[in-house]
């Protein structure tokens, strides 16, 4: 993710604050995002949906450890990065930031250069999530899902796109018993309605690709009740 892409959202009751972060964080890139109590925080919050959030603890209206609780239960705000910046520097604010959801702590005063840098370490966090929702390892088996390709031992393996959706779909799960309906669903859809045999005869032309010992090793499993 390029560093435009990146919203951040900071949540201070001192203007001064505002302008100098979002100065700084504006000069490496970021789209800044500011309100000035926990309540307007959490309102912008649920309106722009932020990669990360810096929130101070000391605010009118809702302090920061509100907010900090009522974000982490807003769903589209789950993943969200959140760091309080504030100057409280006790060990129970610490705690009870950490307790109410926060992702770190940082305490004022500190140098925006630092902060940058910290931030930026935050950051790294989104793009090994996004790693691990392109790529899923197993053994010697790497699944791409952005470029729909297989690689087993290095060597590339192109898969129809129905058996690279089905072949994703039980290496998500190792072990896991698959039903009949939940493939369907998965993989088919909406689309023309097709009978469990489909789901054989792509299984046994993923056992031929990959190999029988891979799917043995790891336990993929379809379920053969409710057979349609």
């Amino acid at each position: 993710m390029k560093k435009n892409d990146i919203k951040i959202l900071l949540v201070d009751d001192e203007p001064d604050i505002l302008e100098i972060v979002g100065y700084n964080l504006k000069n490496e890139g970021y789209q800044v995002f500011t309100a000035k109590n926990g309540a307007d925080g959490v309102k912008v919050a649920k309106k722009v949906i932020p990669h990360l959030i810096l929130l101070d603890i000391m605010m009118p209206e809702m302090d920061g450890i509100e907010a900090c609780e009522k974000i982490r239960k807003i769903k589209d705000l789950e993943h969200v990065i959140i760091s309080f910046l504030t100057a409280r520097g006790e060990d129970y604010s610490q705690v009870a930031g950490f307790d109410a959801g926060a992702d770190d702590y940082i305490t004022k005063p500190i140098k925006p250069k630092v902060l940058v840098s910290k931030i930026q370490s935050l950051l790294r966090r989104l793009k090994k999530e996004e790693e691990l929702d392109t790529f899923t390892r197993i053994g010697d088996i790497v699944i791409n899902r952005e470029e729909y390709v297989v690689f087993k031992a290095d060597k590339k393996i192109v898969l129809p796109k129905k058996e690279f959706e089905l072949f994703s779909l039980l290496a998500s799960k190792p072990g896991k018993v698959f039903k009949r309906e939940t493939i369907l669903d998965s993989v088919w859809g909406n689309e023309v309605v097709v009978g469990g045999r489909t789901i054989d005869v792509h299984i046994r032309k993923l056992r031929e690709k990959i190999g029988d010992d891979f799917f043995r090793q790891y336990y993929f499993f379809i379920s053969f009740k409710n057979n349609i």
